[in-house]
């Protein structure tokens, strides 16, 4: 044995424990992260490949924690296990607790990914591959609870600008909506960035849904659920390509032309009118209750009716084969929005 290699074995056995403790720890991490995740895709998406793939993504992590990792394990001694965080102690939402389990699983991956060179040259090259996994699975999951959020949702609100924005689309929140879109043509970008900033925070607070109308900058920017196109809006699929494939794309529709080259583009949704004239469209002709029939029969995607639904007209929409709504002064001009809120909701289901 040459003087070098006595050198690096000696550095190896000076370092050892704390290089057995590193693994055994961040393995931990990895597998408990796994279990929360999968945990959620088999018993609140009931998604088997889902669940499957945090199984095999846990059992392969499993393979690696050694008896002798183990043995290292020192925890009265840790200084980590004292350490904490407030954030730690407060998750408002599902989506906020799968975030920060992948969060906590990838940091973890990485940190075996470079650690686990010294202990094994195949460790390294093996969670490299399992981290781009562990990505691709985030993806999967975020896409299909946004699809399944949007399945679900029946009313979608459009925010105006309103003096009492955040309060106004809370209170609408509180009566169960799920989906709300923020459209503000005239302010600058510093005040749309803030507030589309806090009515995302707000919406995931509540489960819902937060687009953004028009600016697929401003939706990415704010990292918001999706972008809403008008008709002279960027291309649907230049918004995909900015966005990714997991947030949603919604399309304003005015006739069958439209809709169908929505559907054939890949949108997510579409909205469907103005069903009567609104002021939110000055100069638009109304699309009418025909529009409405044709979407019913030939629209395989969700879409929403739109243009001044209220709740005196919802009726006829409903009987013309409506099963979405889409609303901005019934409820943002509303003096109560939960009470109107919960009466939308309760017909729409109802019917």
């Amino acid at each position: 044995m040459d003087d070098r290699q006595g050198q690096t074995q000696g550095q190896t056995q000076l370092y050892q424990p704390a290089l057995y403790r590193i693994l055994d720890a961040n393995l931990d991490r990895v597998r408990e992260g796994l279990r929360i995740i999968e945990e959620w895709c088999r018993f609140g998406l009931n998604h088997t490949d889902l669940t499957a793939e945090c199984k095999a993504l846990r059992q392969e992590t499993a393979q690696w924690h050694h008896a002798a990792l183990r043995a290292a394990r020192d925890t009265a001694t840790d200084p980590g296990t004292r350490l904490t965080h407030a954030q730690e102690a407060e998750r408002s939402s599902i989506q906020q607790v799968l975030q920060a389990n992948f969060c906590r699983v990838e940091e973890a991956m990485r940190v075996l990914e470079e650690y686990g060179k010294l202990y094994d040259g195949k460790m390294g090259s093996t969670f490299k591959q399992l981290r781009y996994r562990v990505y691709q699975l985030e993806s999967q999951i975020l896409s299909h609870e946004r699809s399944q959020k949007l399945l679900r949702s029946q009313l979608y609100l459009v925010t105006s600008p309103v003096a009492n924005l955040e309060a106004t689309v809370e209170a609408a929140l509180q009566g169960g909506l799920a989906l709300v879109q923020y459209r503000a043509k005239d302010e600058d970008d510093v005040t749309r960035m803030a507030k589309a900033t806090q009515l995302r925070e707000l919406c995931h607070r509540y489960g819902a849904l937060f687009i953004v109308n028009d600016r697929v900058d401003l939706a990415l920017a704010a990292n918001a659920d999706g972008v809403h196109l008008g008709q002279q809006d960027v291309p649907l699929a230049l918004a995909r390509q900015v966005l990714g494939p997991n947030r949603l794309v919604g399309r304003s529709t005015t006739n069958p032309d439209e809709l169908q080259r929505a559907i054939a583009e890949g949108a997510d949704y579409v909205g469907v009118g103005p069903v009567h004239e609104t002021p939110t469209k000055p100069g638009k002709a109304a699309a009418g209750l025909d529009y409405v029939r044709y979407a019913a029969e030939h629209c395989p995607i969700p879409w929403f009716a739109i243009g001044s639904i209220n709740p005196t007209n919802l009726r006829e929409v409903l009987e013309s084969g409506g099963q979405r709504v889409a609303v901005v002064r019934s409820i943002m001009e509303a003096d109560q929005p939960t009470l109107v809120t919960q009466y939308f909701l309760s017909q729409l289901q109802r019917h």
